[in-house]
């Protein structure tokens, strides 16, 4: 019967998740460069994340972290920008995945192509022994492919790439590659596509968690 309480505890806080507004959450958005993009063989370079809550981006939440430990840096230098002697001044993936856990506390994981930095970050947890419980994940990517669908927009790879998400709202072009900035940019597409959906209206957290499903 334990099991069956479980069950129903976690269906309950889910279905009272829902029917939260949007602005009502707290959310942890989060970017990870990678070594390339096979979870089982390749790693996190780097991780960022910052928080968004009551419509706004808190740029004071902020967190940028390199892992030192990469064994096979691979392309990152050429398109991350980063070097073994940045590395020397990072932090163990043991160290960043502790304080992440502590930071995704009571909040909804946002990432763009979220099913990719979900499989590392399991991936790695594993060797630790350690849980990451997000309240729920969005992905801004499966939003925007949701969208163009919707609309029988012709879908390509490029098509759903941050960037390209990003001009679709007339949003200002970053510099990609680098885990702070696009934390940045995805918290602020996010924003743009649950104004959109919305149309001036009250947003419920279940519309875009039905947007976002894979």
């Amino acid at each position: 019967m334990r099991w069956l309480v479980r069950w129903w505890r976690k269906l309950y806080c889910r279905m009272k998740l829902r029917q939260l507004e949007f602005n009502a959450a707290r959310y942890l958005i989060l970017d990870l460069e990678l070594t390339g993009l096979d979870a089982q063989k390749d790693e996190i370079v780097s991780a960022a994340w910052l928080v968004l809550e009551q419509g706004k981006v808190r740029l004071d939440s902020a967190e940028y972290f390199l892992n030192k430990e990469v064994k096979a840096l691979s392309q990152s230098p050429v398109y991350h920008g980063i070097d073994e002697q940045m590395l020397e001044q990072g932090e163990s993936i043991n160290s960043i995945l502790t304080r992440l856990a502590a930071a995704l506390e009571g909040k909804i994981l946002v990432c763009h192509n979220a099913p990719l930095d979900w499989a590392f970050l399991k991936k790695a947890c594993q060797c630790y022994d350690l849980v990451l419980s997000p309240l729920a994940i969005l992905d801004t990517m499966a939003i925007e492919k949701r969208r163009l669908a919707a609309r029988t927009e012709p879908l390509n790879i490029q098509s759903l790439t941050l960037s390209a998400c990003r001009s679709r709202y007339h949003l200002p072009d970053y510099a990609v590659h680098n885990a702070l900035t696009d934390s940045l940019a995805t918290a602020e597409l996010l924003l743009a596509q649950s104004s959109a959906i919305s149309s001036g209206k009250r947003l419920k957290l279940g519309q875009l968690l039905q947007r976002a499903a894979t």
